[in-house]
């Protein structure tokens, strides 16, 4: 076997994996997600494997952990919707029959019938909406756990094999971006859900402060709804300053704008995300913080996992490279003799400032 076949076949894969991703473009997101939770719950797959488990029990324990994760995150929406079913129908009965909203001199009457028919057609148009997805999320659901299932089971292999392309010179680099991807990775889905309990807690404060009753209900929703991306608590908000609106209280409904949309809404994403940034996956939170807004308005969704983990690799390409310059700075920069040790030095300390001026 010659010395280039193992990159021609290395090319070969390239090529077919973007060809996979055009081809699978509707699913890629899917698949990024199940990429990412396999790559963290693998560690849990090697503990099992540890105690005496098969390859193929610990995997489906570590599969059925993810999907516990996600139920445990949206059950209590469902949970809450059944027991405060009753008090919503209440709030909704002290509405008045027509509300009258002036503004800059112009009047508009609005009644009890009108919105009932706009929010009927409203639910007609989302159960249609979901009844036509609902088998595309079920199939997505399904792909989601037998790709994380099937990564669990053989991604040591592919790691391996993927490894094995990378000349022996560079592994140590490819080794050390493994572990910063890992790492990385670990901290979005902790910022994650450190950023809903901190939602929760300053969701408690601010709707107890407000003179709301079930400060609890209002704070848990609040916290799940931070786990989804864009819309946020946001949601809850409106739909509280609306109900003010159509009581004919102003006042409150411009509070619970205000105040809850820069406490509930915005605090947290900007007071958790960059402090917990730098504790868990070494980032600074400004670096942080770009990549999850740049990666949310550039991707979507598969963004806050995306846009972090490649300011992060970015990162460690940075240090990656600083650490060769100042190795290797004499030979490769510089040339030999005297005026390459002096090069050296130089090299090491712009490839260190370009470094921690990028980190900074």
């Amino acid at each position: 076997m010659t010395a280039s076949r193992p990159y021609v076949f290395g090319g070969v894969l390239a090529l077919f994996a973007l060809l996979a991703a055009v081809m699978l473009a509707n699913v890629l997101a899917t698949v990024f997600f199940a990429i990412t939770v396999a790559y963290l719950l693998v560690p849990l797959r090697r503990g099992l494997e540890a105690r005496g488990a098969s390859r193929w029990v610990a995997s489906l324990a570590a599969t059925v952990v993810a999907a516990v994760g996600v139920v445990v995150v949206l059950a209590p929406l469902f949970v809450i919707l059944f027991l405060r079913l009753s008090d919503i129908l209440e709030l909704a009965a002290l509405l008045p029959d027509v509300v009258t909203v002036e503004f800059l001199g112009m009047v508009e009457t609005v009644t009890l019938d009108d919105v009932v028919a706009v929010g009927l057609g409203l639910l007609q148009s989302v159960g249609r909406a979901a009844a036509t997805a609902a088998p595309v999320v079920l199939i997505k659901l399904t792909l989601f756990g037998f790709l994380v299932f099937a990564l669990l089971l053989s991604g040591d292999a592919v790691g391996r094999t993927l490894l094995a392309l990378v000349p022996a010179d560079y592994r140590d680099a490819a080794t050390a971006l493994n572990e910063r991807a890992r790492e990385t990775l670990f901290a979005i889905y902790v910022l994650q859900a450190a950023t809903a309990v901190g939602t929760f807690a300053i969701g408690l404060v601010v709707f107890w402060a407000l003179g709301y009753d079930y400060v609890v209900t209002l704070a848990t929703v609040a916290a799940v709804l931070q786990f989804i991306p864009i819309v946020g608590p946001s949601v809850l908000l409106a739909a509280m300053a609306a109900y003010h609106v159509a009581v004919g209280d102003l006042v409150a409904a411009a509070l619970v704008v205000a105040v809850g949309g820069f406490a509930v809404a915005w605090l947290p994403d900007i007071l958790i995300r960059p402090r917990l940034a730098k504790e868990t996956a070494d980032l600074p939170g400004s670096l942080y913080f770009v990549g999850f807004v740049g990666g949310l308005l550039s991707l979507g969704p598969v963004g806050i996992i995306a846009g972090p983990l490649v300011v992060a690799l970015l990162v460690e390409s940075v240090d990656l490279l600083g650490a060769e310059l100042r190795v290797d700075g004499g030979g490769g920069v510089g040339g030999g003799g005297d005026d390459g040790d002096e090069s050296d030095g130089t090299a090491g300390t712009e490839g260190g400032d370009a470094a921690d001026s990028l980190q900074s």
